[in-house]
């Protein structure tokens, strides 16, 4: 087998998003439940590893070795090559090819194209190892483009309130000052400063945000009618209080989960995912042309057993210490 169930690439002794520091190591992109310190060498693409610099430090790896989308790599006999996954900025698919066999490791990925992170391509392969988060039909993602305008709207009819608005400060809160930009809101957005180290990575790697602010020595009375990105935890903590009256608001595929955003005391729960729902689940699978599937950090059972009932050789991998699952955990 080319590919073991723990991700590990035998010919090569490589692993695929250790989650324990390995001697080389294949990143598919930059959350905390992917991309580890510690590895002796990492393979992944250029702004995966700006990113693990920027928040793990220079010296997070013994070596780096940047691998650019689609420019196949050859190790020994086998072949790697990168292909977006449309997750975050940098977030890759991981193509292993050797000896005839095709082998896709999805990392997270989502296929709405998104500005903020390369839009996914569809690669064919035998083998598919997908994520399977929101891998359950009762997920059905709504456009983002409809949640924005209910935020734009709720800012319109609350002018002196504050709108904080909970994200994972990787990927969710760069996607939502991006849609918000995009809808019209030229306004000034208040920051975080947790968040403002990586929206400045993501400007420098060429993904415009407009007038970001941070949200410190600002007069209370002047955040009304003003957007405010936070943590999660943070607007739920003491550090919400400096806002006039606050709309709590939260930006995640869970959102949908109504008893998730009433025990997170949300006002305002905005079902904004990056990852697939279960529709677009099916169709990737449908469309690589596999013939066997693994599933891993998700709802395992009930895509396996879907596949199953496809005519396809499915299990699950139930990998451990997927403990925040790509940006959505937190949220």
């Amino acid at each position: 087998m080319l590919l073991d169930r723990n991700l590990h690439i035998r010919a090569i002794d490589a692993f695929i998003d250790p989650s324990t520091p390995k001697a080389r190591a294949i990143v598919t992109h930059g959350h905390a439940d992917h991309a580890r310190s510690g590895h002796g060498a990492v393979l992944a693409t250029p702004d995966t590893i700006a990113i693990m610099k920027t928040r793990y430090g220079e010296d997070c790896a013994g070596t780096f070795e940047a691998l650019e989308f689609g420019v196949p790599l050859l190790i020994d006999d086998v072949t790697i090559t990168l292909y977006p996954a449309g997750h975050i900025l940098g977030s890759a698919q991981v193509l292993v090819e050797h000896k005839g066999q095709r082998v896709v490791v999805t990392g997270d990925y989502k296929r709405l194209p998104d500005r903020t992170a390369q839009t996914f391509e569809l690669v064919e392969c035998n083998l598919l190892v997908t994520e399977a988060t929101f891998g359950l039909p009762v997920f059905q993602h709504p456009h983002p483009k409809v949640e924005i305008g209910r935020l734009l709207a709720s800012v319109r009819a609350n002018p002196e309130r504050a709108h904080l608005v909970g994200c994972y400060a990787l990927g969710k809160a760069q996607r939502v000052i991006a849609l918000l930009r995009d809808a019209g809101y030229d306004a000034p957005i208040y920051l975080h400063g947790a968040m403002l180290r990586l929206c400045a990575l993501y400007e420098e790697l060429g993904v415009p945000l407009g007038d970001l602010r941070p949200a410190l020595d600002v007069p209370k009375a002047a955040f009304a009618g003003q957007i405010v990105i936070a943590p999660p935890s943070a607007i739920r903590d003491r550090w919400s209080r400096r806002f006039p009256d606050p709309v709590t608001c939260q930006a995640s595929g869970w959102m949908s989960v109504k008893q998730r955003a009433r025990q997170a005391l949300v006002e305002l729960p905005l079902v904004i995912s990056d990852h697939c729902d279960w529709g677009e689940l099916g169709q990737t699978i449908r469309e690589t042309k596999a013939e066997t599937v693994w599933v891993t950090h998700g709802r395992e059972d009930a895509l396996v057993y879907w596949c199953q009932q496809q005519g396809l050789t499915a299990e699950p991998l139930n990998i451990q210490g997927f403990e925040d699952d790509g940006g959505e955990g937190e949220e």
